[in-house]
């Protein structure tokens, strides 16, 4: 009888650790599609505009709407020509999203954009210009264009 209780004792201890590495496994995978996908936003400049410190973040679905959150610092860097500086934003299929700086000044941004239709943003393009005016065309930055698939984690 005392055989009996050891081998059956051995095959519960062999389960419970085998649930165990299951639960594990489970949650690392979890964990790995929850993480939120972080990056640097390299340093814009084009005459009179000037963006720095920046950085992004594709939040995981239901955090912060699945948003492409982006924060760093705009700067008019020609106060005298009276123009303001602004970035645009473009999250998947929609408009450009503009978000001004001040006249002559530097400001701290940080962001959200999302598509509400969507559980995630996956693709986000980002721009930073001087707004010259009706009469001349405004000039910008190059546009960078930011990408995270979802599917391969």
């Amino acid at each position: 009888m005392t055989a009996s209780l050891v081998v059956m004792e051995v095959c519960v201890k062999r389960a419970v650790l085998g649930v165990a590495s299951v639960g594990l496994v489970l949650s690392a995978a979890v964990a790995a599609f929850a993480s939120p996908v972080r990056g640097e936003i390299q340093r814009l400049r084009s005459p009179g505009v000037d963006f720095a410190d920046g950085g992004f973040e594709f939040n995981r679905p239901g955090v912060k709407h699945g948003a492409f959150e982006w924060w760093g610092r705009l700067t008019d860097t020609i106060p005298a020509d009276r123009h303001n500086v602004y970035v645009e934003v473009k999250v998947e299929g929609h408009d450009w999203v503009r978000y001004y700086g001040k006249q002559g000044r530097s400001v701290a941004l940080h962001k959200l954009n999302w598509d509400g239709a969507q559980r995630y943003t996956g693709q986000a393009r980002f721009r930073v210009c001087r707004d010259r005016g009706a009469l001349h065309p405004d000039n910008c930055a190059p546009m960078k264009l930011y990408t995270h698939n979802w599917d391969r984690g």
